[in-house]
């Protein structure tokens, strides 16, 4: 019983991250978006952007995104330390990742757009859960073996 409860929490986490994701374009500033999904980056048609405001809404949409990440990982294994560890490396992505951001896009041009979107869909998408979930039940696996 405990299990089931313990997996359907992290379902509804799970859809929460899906929400966060079906409905970006009501809750974030990104004309980015649309730039990478209709091909704008091809011609290098660079929308109008208000930098601040986008920095601004991609923080809290990583910040979003990594509060139910963090809940995950403390459903999924009820252990304090694993999520302080995990949030000290969000964060420290975070900085590195925003550092990244802003200098590809200060200085975007036709050889660095695509790294703009592969450091941008970092920070928008929750894509390090998927290799801290593993990592960490791995580790818990390898722990329980040699006590």
């Amino acid at each position: 019983m405990k299990q089931l409860i313990r997996l359907s929490g992290i379902g509804v986490l799970v859809v929460l991250l899906v929400l966060v994701r079906l409905f970006e374009h009501q809750l974030f500033y990104d004309p980015l978006i649309d730039f990478y999904r209709y091909g704008g980056h091809l011609a290098m048609d660079i929308p109008q952007i208000i930098f601040p405001k986008l920095l601004l809404n991609i923080s809290l949409r990583y910040w979003l995104n990594t509060i139910i990440s963090l809940l995950i990982l403390f459903v999924a294994f009820r252990d304090k330390n694993i999520v302080k560890f995990a949030a000290l490396l969000f964060a420290l992505l975070f900085g590195i990742s925003l550092a990244a951001f802003s200098v590809l896009y200060f200085n975007l041009n036709a050889q660095n757009v695509m790294g703009l979107f592969y450091v941008r869909r970092f920070l928008i998408h929750p894509l390090f859960i998927l290799i801290l979930l593993p990592a960490f039940y791995y580790y818990r696996l390898k722990k329980k073996a040699n006590p």
